[in-house]
């Protein structure tokens, strides 16, 4: 499978929204990180990083469907890790109201929200877009 970067923005928030993710914050310069399997016109799978230095945010992984089981979503977090991992990113962060159980699979540890970087905090999407409910996870890349 082919993952590829830089996703038009069109086709991004089109899948996001079908997924019912958060999208109202997204900007073709959000697109500059992020990861797309499919056709760039109509992708398959898409994941995002916001990154903060040495902590990133994880955001937007999504695998259409018909796709899931397939193997595309962990293809597609293990390319962002990398990714992440060549930018200096030493923790990843993110917010979920669905992927709980895929993403504890792959090492991601339940974390205190209040314990969370002060440059995940400033994201939009811990501020107010994901709300209080989601779980709030983090992973070690070293």
């Amino acid at each position: 499978m082919n993952i590829s970067a830089r996703p038009p923005l069109s086709a991004t928030v089109a899948m996001l929204q079908s997924a019912r993710l958060p999208t109202e914050d997204l900007t073709a310069e959000h697109c500059e990180r992020f990861f797309f399997s499919g056709p760039a016109a109509a992708p398959t799978g898409i994941v995002g990083l916001e990154v903060y230095g040495d902590v990133a945010l994880l955001r937007s992984l999504v695998v259409a469907p018909a796709r899931r089981g397939s193997g595309e979503g962990s293809a597609l977090l293990r390319h962002a890790e990398q990714q992440a991992r060549a930018s200096g990113v030493r923790t990843l962060y993110l917010l979920t109201t669905t992927a709980e159980k895929f993403l504890a699979k792959h090492g991601y540890d339940h974390a205190p929200r209040d314990a969370a970087p002060a440059a995940i905090r400033g994201t939009r999407e811990f501020a107010g877009i994901c709300p209080a409910s989601s779980a709030f996870m983090k992973r070690e890349l070293v």
